[in-house]
C-alpha cells in the first residue's frame, strides 16, 4: 500500500484538561499519513483516482479547531475517523503534539496512533 504525507500541519485548538488550556488554547502540530493505493492514480494523473491532499488538510482542521477534547488521543482518534471516512483511504498514522507550558525543558507531548477503515 502506498502513502500520502501531510507532514507539519499547524493549528490553533483548545484541547487539553487544564482550565487554562482549554481557555487561552494553544498550537498543535499534526502530521497524516495515509495508505491509498495510488497505481491508478499514476497511470492517469487524474486527481479523481486519489484522494485531494487539500480535503484531507481540511478534515485535520476542522478537528483541531473544533469540538475541544481532554486528550490527544481523542484528537487523533476524531482525525483518524474522519480521513477514515474518505473514499480510497485504507489506514491512517496520526500524530498529534503539543507544546503547553511548562518550566520543564521538552520539545512537546504527543501521540501516534495507526488505524484501519473498518471492514463490514
Amino acid at each position: 500500500m502506498d502513502r500520502l504525507l501531510l507532514h507539519g500541519m499547524v493549528f490553533f485548538g483548545r484541547h487539553g484538561n487544564r482550565p487554562a488550556e482549554r481557555q487561552l488554547g494553544q498550537r498543535f502540530s499534526v502530521d497524516l499519513e495515509l495508505e491509498v493505493d495510488t497505481a491508478r492514480a499514476g497511470q492517469s494523473d487524474d486527481l479523481a483516482d486519489t484522494v485531494n491532499y487539500s480535503h484531507a488538510y481540511a478534515d485535520v482542521k476542522e478537528v483541531v479547531e473544533g469540538e475541544p477534547a481532554n486528550l490527544l488521543e481523542t484528537v487523533a482518534a476524531r482525525i483518524a475517523e474522519r480521513v477514515l471516512a474518505r473514499p480510497r483511504v485504507h489506514a491512517a498514522l496520526v500524530r498529534v503534539r503539543k507544546r503547553p507550558p511548562a518550566q520543564d525543558q521538552f520539545e512537546s507531548f504527543g501521540v501516534e496512533i495507526h488505524r484501519k477503515r473498518s471492514v463490514p
